[in-house]
Parts: C-alpha cells; sequence; structure tokens
C-alpha cells in the first residue's frame, strides 16, 4: 500500500523526495520504503521507480525535476531532435553529455556529469518535447556554432538540414540555413546577438545540405582546409539514362570520391545493391577513377585520404599532359 502511496507522486517514472515529504512522509519512513521498495536514488533527493532503467533519458529529467529552471541544451537537445553530434576524439557521440542552459544565470556548477551554461535564453527558445523543457531546433544549433568546434558543429548542422536516418528513425530536415541564420543574428528589438555569433555565421557559410552523413561532412571539410574543391552530390546519368549521386566528383578530372558509412554492408542484399550501384556509376562517362573510403578512414586516417586524392588527381594531370600533342 505504501508503495502505491508512493508511485501517485512519480513523474515521468522520477519520485522527487520533496514531494514525499510535503505529502506527509517522514524522512525515516520514507528511506526505508525506498530502500526496501527497490527504488533507484539517482542523486540526492531524486529516486527512480523500481523496474525503470536509469538511462540517458532519465538523467535528463531528474535534474530538471530538481531544476526546473534548467533547460536542456547544446548536445543533449541535439540529441532528443534527433540530430547527429561527433564526440571530442571526432566520432559519433555515444556518450550524450547531461547539458543544460540556466537562463536565470544564477546555477555554477552542478556535478555528476552535469554542464550548465550560463547564458541568456528567450521563452520563445524554449519547447516541450517528450516531457522536458529543450531548446528549440534553431537555438540548439546557434549553441553548437557558438561553442564550436568548428567540424563537430557542422556536422549537427548539416544533420538538421537534410534528410537523416538516427536511431532508425526516418526524419525530414529540420531546418534551413537562413532560419540558423536569423537565430544566430536577430532583429535588433530581440536584443544583441550572443558572444561567438558572428564566427558563428562564417561556421555556417560552410554547411552543406547535400551532405548525406557526419564522415562526409568531416571529408568535405578536410578536403575544404586542404583547398580541394569537389562537387557534393554530383548528379551522374548511367548509359541506361538512370541517374546515380556521387558524394564527391571533381568532375573535371573524372575522380570520383564516395565514403562509406558505419552500417555500410549490413547484409548481404545491401552488399550487393551497393556493388551493382559502383560499377554502374564506373559506367558513368564523368567517372574515370572511383575511390573508396570508411568512415573509420576520414576520422583516423585523413592524411592519408588527403594524399591518396592529391595523387589521383596529380596521374590524371600527368596522363593529360603526356597526351598533348
Amino acid at each position: 500500500m505504501k508503495g502505491a502511496e508512493l508511485r501517485r507522486l512519480v513523474e515521468g517514472g522520477v519520485l522527487l523526495t520533496s514531494r514525499a515529504l510535503g505529502a506527509g512522509w517522514s524522512r525515516r519512513a520514507l528511506n526505508r520504503t525506498l530502500r526496501e521498495g527497490g527504488w533507484t536514488q539517482v542523486r540526492a533527493g531524486a529516486w527512480v521507480e523500481p523496474g525503470r532503467e536509469v538511462d540517458w533519458g532519465t538523467r535528463l529529467r531528474v535534474v530538471q525535476l530538481l531544476k526546473p529552471e534548467l533547460v536542456v541544451s547544446h548536445r543533449a537537445a541535439a540529441a532528443l531532435w534527433r540530430i547527429e553530434t561527433l564526440g571530442p576524439a571526432l566520432g559519433p557521440a555515444r556518450g550524450v553529455p547531461l547539458e543544460f542552459i540556466d537562463p536565470h544565470l544564477g546555477t555554477r556548477r552542478e556535478g555528476g556529469g552535469v554542464r550548465v551554461h550560463r547564458i541568456p535564453l528567450a521563452a520563445r527558445e524554449v519547447v516541450e518535447r517528450g516531457g522536458l523543457r529543450v531548446t528549440a531546433v534553431n537555438r540548439t544549433l546557434a549553441d553548437l556554432l557558438r561553442a564550436g568546434p568548428r567540424d563537430e558543429a557542422l556536422v549537427s548542422v548539416d544533420s538538421a538540414l537534410s534528410r537523416r536516418t538516427v536511431g532508425r528513425v526516418r526524419r525530414a530536415p529540420l531546418t534551413t540555413p537562413a532560419a540558423l541564420a536569423d537565430a544566430l543574428a536577430p532583429a535588433p528589438a530581440l536584443g544583441p546577438p550572443l558572444q561567438g555569433a558572428l564566427r558563428a555565421l562564417r561556421w555556417l557559410e560552410l554547411a552543406d545540405p547535400r551532405s548525406g552523413s557526419p564522415a562526409e561532412t568531416i571529408a568535405r571539410l578536410r578536403m575544404r582546409d586542404a583547398d580541394l574543391r569537389p562537387e557534393s552530390q554530383a548528379e551522374l546519368r548511367t548509359p541506361d539514362g538512370r541517374r546515380r549521386f556521387l558524394d564527391f566528383l571533381f568532375r573535371a578530372e573524372g575522380l570520383g570520391v564516395e565514403i562509406e558509412g558505419y552500417a555500410y554492408h549490413g547484409t548481404r542484399e545491401s552488399h550487393r545493391r551497393d556493388v551493382y550501384r559502383f560499377n554502374q556509376v564506373l559506367q558513368c562517362p564523368e567517372v574515370r577513377t572511383l575511390l573508396r573510403f570508411t568512415a573509420e578512414d576520414v576520422f583516423l586516417r585523413p592524411a592519408a585520404i588527403l594524399a591518396e586524392i592529391r595523387a589521383a588527381l596529380g596521374e590524371h594531370h600527368r596522363v593529360r599532359g603526356s597526351s598533348r600533342p
């Protein structure tokens, strides 16, 4: 019976000690009932009901219930919007941090793996998602662009601008470059731009809605930094008239570059389709050489990729020069 009484005080699987005490429980009786009932204490003053996994989303909820003024933001908000992010080692983010904004600028340090940003936040930039107060898409991306680093921020921007499958869920584009620019440089009546906005606007110019994956974004940025400027998602026509797209194409040199993601060749059937597709691409008159790299190559061995691309481009120019009369 006591357990049933406590469950009526639960919100999203979480019980706050303060609610139970406010409902008339003594601290001693409450602690005994919680421990005997198999509840899990996540933070001081917060317990998760028996049978519920203490996952990342539950931890977000615990923090926000304890401090309702905090708003889920940055990489945590991106994850809730199904926007891809990268970790410090420039690989797909797995352990997404618990990140929040305190618009009241009062919280200094939370601890326990929680990061709180003390920056202004307008009410219009906050929405509810999955029972949590979260920064809206454009504000989330603007925060990531202002915070940097450049490559990690642009991976998230490209992801939000394009149609993607994230966490096995297919979603439509979430925003546009114009909307992001407005979020970074609001009208004067809405207040001045936040710190880092001018640099973020320069980075936004490097975004590409045609990018198909985080690895493609990083590959494009590495090539750009090396002064290599291929077409992205270049459209081709096979001899039988079918449309095909290449991740990157140096059209004048006839050099195509494909980036294979982590899920490449997940099944025998997908392997068969990809082999057929690559064979068709090589039949296109625009493609004379095709280089293929893995996502691991992009994240861990970018210098080797650039060297191979330069060698292929150099070979093309050498052959072309030697064929002249």
